[in-house]
């Protein structure tokens, strides 16, 4: 039995840390991912779901709390945080760690603005939050042996726990608050894999988001006094016992053999991974950023190829073939028969022979690569069933330390071509430059934003920590 629950632990550090207790090369990592997510927002600024999910909230109404990113609705923070968290998240081009599950922590960022706004907060208290959104979420993503989305569920239930902590900051919460908080999300919003399996519709992009939103309800409820399970994770029916490998009577692991999505292996948790070493190190840089505005296991894979053929000249009514070797985890989700054709830019972006065969044709991978032009693109099609996937035990037990992928390529006059890379660009081995970062912002921006508004913002964002949280959000409206 531990002394303390899991989520006191969680919550005395969350209530205690203080801007000043961050490295200068955490507020810098943090503003970088703050940059590159307004980008990402910015860029789905026309896409069909945002704007079904922003116009059911203007319909509604409600009092005007916070910001909504680009198009400046003012609404209830509760609903912008939605709606900004789906426009972070839904070209699929914001942040990535994948250890023994995915994440992507920028998707909570909205729940420290919204909730910055409504209390009139400064930005370096968002700054706060935001490390802690990337602290906990990364975490989780150890915590699981192995991890949930290998148990056929979605990293969404590990957000849950989060998006209270996240928001609970910004709100003054104390340390008994914010564990009512976490109990009170990590209670109800588990979500199970279906939204990233087979045919994929817009809940893809959406589940995680609506994790972000309940969080921050799950706040403020806390501090209104509203009550929840303190040990939910470790707890009799709780998140742990729930999801098998541990023994809640006597709060010990008691690890089982089971059938995951991949194969058989045995169930536990690396409790230590989620708790121990608090604020000796930070998760933040450990994290990385997307290259392009696809699945992430497609990243080292479009790299390579996006090589193979530049570097080689080779053309796409050349090819004879293409074997994409990789893990057994990215041929199930990339490689599974609704990937070879792809009706929509959800299943388009994590469909492995879509992408690949894009860039083939056209050299580079953009949010362009999914719109629905280029999905009648007749020569993606002459390629597409050209490209197979081959899953590699050896390349598994690589992952996730490395993302390996060797690529070969076979063309009609007999000739053949390959490379073999371990990660991508983004990674944080492979760290994206600021030009990098500047380029992807400003493409993502242009429909909407002037060149000089693009530097202006990118130049605000940089210098945020002096400003607060409701001047931020007025730079950001177009």
């Amino acid at each position: 039995m531990m002394e303390k629950s899991i989520s006191r632990i969680i919550s005395e550090f969350s209530v205690n840390l203080k801007y000043e207790d961050l490295p200068e090369e955490v507020i810098k990592a943090t503003k970088r991912y703050l940059y590159d997510s307004i980008g990402c927002a910015f860029g789905a600024y026309n896409t069909k779901d945002v704007n079904i999910i922003r116009d059911i909230y203007k319909q509604m109404g409600g009092r005007e709390e916070a910001t909504v990113f680009a198009f400046g609705d003012k609404i209830p923070a509760v609903n912008a945080t939605l709606v900004n968290s789906l426009m972070i998240r839904s070209l699929d081009f914001n942040d990535i760690y994948w250890k023994e599950d995915p994440s992507h922590p920028s998707d909570i960022i909205p729940a420290a603005l919204s909730c910055a706004e409504l209390a009139e907060a400064h930005m370096k208290d968002v700054i706060v939050a935001i490390v802690l959104a990337y602290e906990f979420e990364q975490r989780l993503c150890l915590f699981a042996k192995p991890g949930i989305r290998e148990r056929k569920w979605h990293h969404a239930a590990l957000t849950q726990f989060v998006s209270p902590i996240v928001a609970g900051k910004i709100l003054g919460l104390t340390v008994d608050q914010m564990v009512n908080a976490m109990g009170i999300s990590g209670s109800h919003s588990h979500t199970i894999g279906c939204p990233t399996a087979g045919k994929l519709t817009m809940m893809k992009n959406t589940v995680d988001p609506m994790a972000v939103q309940a969080g921050v309800f799950a706040a403020l409820m806390a501090q209104k006094g509203y009550t929840g399970t303190e040990k939910v994770f470790e707890g009799k029916e709780g998140f742990m016992d729930c999801f098998g490998g541990w023994n809640a009577k006597e709060e010990k692991l008691e690890p089982v053999v089971m059938n995951g999505r991949e194969s058989q292996s045995e169930w536990s948790w690396d409790v230590d991974a989620l708790i121990s070493g608090l604020g000796k190190s930070w998760k933040i840089l450990e994290c990385s950023m997307k290259a392009f505005p696809t699945e992430a296991l497609t990243h080292t894979h479009i790299s390579t190829t996006l090589d193979v053929v530049k570097n080689n000249d080779i053309k796409y009514d050349g090819i004879e073939s293409v074997t994409i070797t990789t893990i057994a985890r990215a041929c199930d989700i990339l490689f599974d028969p609704h990937k070879y054709r792809p009706e929509s830019r959800e299943t388009a972006d994590h469909s492995l022979p879509y992408c690949i065969a894009a860039a083939i044709v056209d050299r580079k991978i953009t949010t362009q690569s999914f719109s629905e032009e280029k999905l009648k693109d007749k020569r993606i099609w002459e390629v597409i069933d050209k490209i197979k996937g081959e899953a590699s035990t050896e390349f598994e037990k690589m992952f996730p330390a490395k993302q390996p992928s060797k690529v070969v390529i076979k063309t009609k006059d007999g000739k053949e071509f390959s490379k073999y890379l371990e990660y991508p660009k983004g990674d944080p081995r492979e760290p994206m430059t600021m030009e990098d970062l500047e380029n992807k912002f400003n493409g993502l921006s242009s429909e909407i934003l002037t060149q000089e508004r693009q530097r202006e913002i990118k130049e605000m964002i940089l210098c945020c920590d002096t400003i607060t949280a409701k001047e931020f959000m007025k730079w950001l409206v177009i």
